[in-house]
């Protein structure tokens, strides 16, 4: 079993500080139980809901402070992009390029991020079968980047709901490819009528553990050391001071199953 790896940070760079906070306590934490750490935070959400909500503290500032978080704790970094011109903007500040759920059949976006020769995780859409995802994978693969992951995110259900298939980690790993499971996104609740998505992020730690279970590569926990005052996703983030002991029963699975 390889090295689990966690991708964890804040929904978006949001100011200076609490990237660099977050950070800090996270990287400790992987350092203790043997986990790979790779900080994540979007340097500008493209895609919110309402017109009035936060998007970010400019481009090449946010950026500058994902690269220094990467270069100050020694740790691979990873944002987001949404359309094909960005890839090699940012892949200049970025060790891992995400695709977005809803873009995740976007042929130009995937082609021009596999082309940069960074790693690509390529979420899967809500509305995407784990067998469906080798076409996303094959965009990439053919520019000749052979750096792919598939992330895990839970399908729609109904308007309101999203649902997480236990069965879906060892089938999406069919592709020979990582497996990573969002365990923040998967507990949303979207299509709020108040243009803000929910959450149940109680559920977080049981996703994680059944992700463990189910034979992950990878986990994305998107964390804050206040999320209901956070300026994206403060439905969804999980509480920092959380973090460790999902963490620690993670490590405990991981264990049992090796031996």
């Amino acid at each position: 079993m390889s090295k689990l790896f966690l991708i964890s940070g804040p929904c978006i760079v949001e100011n200076e500080t609490t990237p660099y906070l977050i950070a800090k306590s996270v990287k400790p934490i992987c350092d203790e139980l043997g986990i790979e750490y790779i900080f994540k935070a979007s340097y500008r959400k493209a895609n919110r809901t309402r017109v009035d909500s936060f998007t970010g503290i400019g481009d090449e500032s946010a950026l500058q402070i994902i690269q220094g978080i990467g270069k100050e704790f020694g740790v691979k970094t990873l944002t987001d992009i949404h359309e094909s011109h960005e890839a090699a903007m940012v892949a200049a500040y970025v060790d891992v390029l995400q695709i977005p759920a809803f873009l995740c059949r976007q042929t130009a976006l995937l082609q021009a991020a596999g082309e940069t020769g960074k790693i690509v995780n390529i979420k899967k859409g809500q509305f995407v079968s784990p067998e469906a995802m080798k076409y996303p994978v094959e965009k990439v693969l053919a520019t000749g980047n052979r750096n792919v992951w598939v992330c895990e995110r839970g399908f729609t259900f109904g308007y309101e709901d999203l649902v997480v298939d236990a069965t879906v980690i060892p089938r999406l790993k069919k592709h020979g490819v990582p497996v990573v499971m969002d365990c923040t996104h998967s507990t949303q609740v979207p299509n709020q009528t108040t243009g803000v998505s929910g959450g149940n992020p109680e559920f977080i730690e049981t996703i994680a553990l059944v992700a463990a279970a189910t034979g992950a590569d990878g986990l994305f926990i998107e964390t804050h050391p206040d999320p209901a005052n956070a300026l994206s996703d403060a439905s969804t983030m999980l509480q920092l001071d959380l973090l460790h002991g999902i963490l620690d029963k993670v490590m405990r699975i991981r264990k049992a199953l090796q031996s």
